[in-house]
C-alpha cells in the first residue's frame, strides 16, 4: 500500500509545488526565535490585519533583513560576535536565524517596526473576491 504525500490527494490539485515549499519552510524554522501572530481588530471599513512580532532581544535594526519573495514573508538576523567583554557567563549568544512565514494569495506587508526588542510585521489581508464563473458545457459529437 503506497503512502500518500501531503497535498497528493486527488482533491487538492495544483497543490503539488506547495507541498516542496512547505518542506522547506518546515526546515527553516527551528523554533528561535519565538513569534506571536495577532489578528488586530477592524475598525470601520479597515481590512483584516495580522501582526507577527517576533521576539529579538540584542539584534539591532541593520542586523535583520525583512524579504518578501513569492508568497514567502523571510526575516533573518545577523549577529556579529561581539568582544566587548571578558564574559564569565554567557547566556545570550550571538546567533543567526531565519524564519519563513507563507502568505495566502493577496496578502501584502504594511510595514515592520523594532522596538523593546520585538520585531513586529503588520499584513493586510484583503476581503476575497466571491466570484462565480460559469463554465458551459458543450456536446460531444
Amino acid at each position: 500500500m503506497s503512502r500518500l504525500k501531503p497535498l497528493a490527494t486527488p482533491l487538492l490539485l495544483g497543490f503539488e509545488s506547495d507541498a516542496s515549499v512547505l518542506a522547506q519552510i518546515a526546515r527553516a524554522n527551528d523554533g528561535y526565535p519565538p513569534y506571536d501572530i495577532a489578528r488586530l481588530r477592524k475598525t470601520g471599513s479597515d481590512l483584516d490585519r495580522l501582526r507577527i512580532t517576533l521576539a529579538v532581544a540584542g539584534f539591532s535594526e541593520s542586523e535583520l533583513d525583512v524579504s518578501l519573495q513569492a508568497k514567502r514573508l523571510t526575516v533573518r538576523g545577523r549577529q556579529a560576535e561581539r568582544a566587548d567583554g571578558d564574559f564569565l557567563f554567557r547566556g545570550i549568544a550571538a546567533r543567526q536565524f531565519q524564519r519563513v512565514f507563507l502568505l495566502a494569495e493577496g496578502m501584502d506587508v504594511l510595514g515592520a517596526t523594532l522596538k523593546n526588542g520585538l520585531l513586529s510585521i503588520d499584513l493586510v489581508r484583503p476581503e476575497p473576491a466571491q466570484v462565480v464563473k460559469k463554465i458551459n458545457i458543450s456536446t460531444a459529437q
